[in-house]
């Protein structure tokens, strides 16, 4: 009597289950007609600022080039705001970006930009 009692929640769930239309039950599936999701894109990266100098460290683990460049905004509003050259982060690499202001660092933020 036990055992069936135990049982009754599992059949009714697999039940339900095997009731639910084909399209619900599939839901990893990408209907025809439509392209599949993109790949994951993007190198993580680590920006420290010490005083005026600010440093990022950038490593890619996937396989398409990310283009990265380090901004840095200057808190003066006579300091001069610096964008530092294209590096390609190509994959499995770690990439090391330098930049600064005269006094104070407001801001400081990556971009990054798919290669090819």
């Amino acid at each position: 009597m036990r055992l069936s009692r135990s049982l009754a929640p599992v059949t009714a769930a697999l039940v339900l289950v095997l009731a639910l239309p084909y399209d619900a039950a599939s839901l990893a599936r990408v209907p025809s007609g439509h392209e599949p999701a993109p790949q994951p894109f993007g190198a993580s990266c680590r920006t420290t600022v010490r005083g005026s100098h600010v440093v990022a460290y950038c490593h890619n683990p996937y396989v398409d080039t990310d283009r990265i460049r380090l901004h840095v905004e200057c808190a003066e509003w006579w300091d001069i705001d610096t964008d530092s050259p294209p590096a390609d982060t190509g994959p499995a690499m770690t990439v090391r970006l330098s930049g600064r202001c005269w006094k104070d660092v407001r801001a400081a933020w990556v971009s990054h930009q798919k290669v090819g």
